[in-house]
């Protein structure tokens, strides 16, 4: 059993920066970035992100996999030890905190490892619909962001079609009318969920159209190695008439699933899930233990906000070590 003053759970850029920082300042940070952690590679969910283009110092952009990839060589190079296991149970009960791997079976089931300070930054995962054909395009014409994908060449003139009736989808939507020649949300309710302002903002926009009663059923496409996405089967669940459209976009606005489950009732959480955090801080309800990124952000969710909030947990977690010692 080894004892660290701090451990990061995570692995994307939230848990990376902290890394980084907490490495410059020479406290020698253990970041346990996991297993295929709840089904996301190490890295997160910028590792399924084909391109981005709005992270700044990237002027002609990159991909996802290779933005996670430097970050982990740089937490690396200033002395971060990272350890591809995934963390399956916590002892926050008394300090030091007490930490498990999936694969730790020790002696009288001893913790893999002891910390004084604890950061999680275990993201969350864009729900999915599990489509046929989902699965094939995602990422060549189906992603979970509009923010993030939106801009990307292949959406760029082309019919586009968001799920979803929440005030995420009303955005989203709007946002993807920069790129699209014309967005249409499907709905299976037969009113909108968003609130009235942003309804009306979507239902009066030119350049959009809501099919109440409506979903996918299938995603159709190029039937080639990286095809893309070329078609949609949509129903009418009144009816029950289905029928095939053009659409070169899908896009997800279902909601989020924070990964929190690993310290449900421990810290303290929102109905949502996600962790609550002290406001303009990473402090969570229970003294050291920090938490940054998606886990704790429900509203943002970029690579560029989780960075940010890295950094707070970084000096947050540094400021509580040196008044603990």
């Amino acid at each position: 059993m080894s004892h660290s003053k701090v451990v990061i759970i995570g692995s994307g850029p939230a848990a990376h920066t902290a890394a980084i920082y907490l490495s410059r300042a020479e406290l020698q940070p253990v970041l346990y970035e996991g297993m295929l952690a709840n089904g996301t590679a190490a890295g997160g969910q910028l590792t399924t992100t084909t391109e981005i283009e709005n992270f700044p110092g990237f002027p002609a952009g990159l991909g996802g996999a290779e933005l996670m990839d430097n970050m982990r060589k740089q937490s690396e190079r200033f002395g971060t030890e990272i350890i591809t296991e995934t963390i399956s149970k916590l002892d926050l009960s008394e300090r030091p905190f007490k930490l498990w791997t999936e694969w730790n079976d020790g002696p009288d089931d001893k913790p893999a490892r002891t910390a004084d300070a604890v950061i999680i930054a275990t993201g969350a995962n864009a729900r999915r619909l599990n489509l046929p054909g989902e699965e094939k395009f995602w990422q060549n014409g189906i992603s979970a962001c509009a923010v993030c994908d939106g801009a990307v060449p292949i959406f760029r003139n082309k019919p586009l079609y968001v799920i979803g009736g929440g005030d995420s989808a009303a955005e989203e939507a709007m946002f993807l009318t920069k790129y699209g020649s014309h967005v249409t949300v499907l709905v299976r309710k037969d009113k909108l969920r968003a609130s009235k302002v942003m309804a009306d903002r979507l239902l009066a926009h030119k350049k959009c159209t809501v099919r109440f009663n409506s979903v996918a059923t299938e995603v159709l496409g190029e039937d080639k190695p990286n095809g893309l996405m070329t078609g949609l089967r949509v129903k009418d669940i009144i009816s029950g008439a289905e029928e095939t459209v053009d659409a070169n976009g899908l896009f997800y606005a279902v909601g989020h699933d924070p990964a929190s489950a690993l310290v449900k009732g421990k810290v303290d959480l929102d109905e949502d899930g996600y962790i609550v955090t002290v406001p303009g801080s990473s402090l969570t309800s229970l003294p050291g233990v920090f938490a940054c990124g998606d886990v704790q952000d429900k509203r943002y969710r970029q690579a560029i906000t989780s960075a940010g909030s890295g950094c707070m947990a970084a000096l947050d977690a540094e400021k509580f070590i040196a008044e603990s010692e």
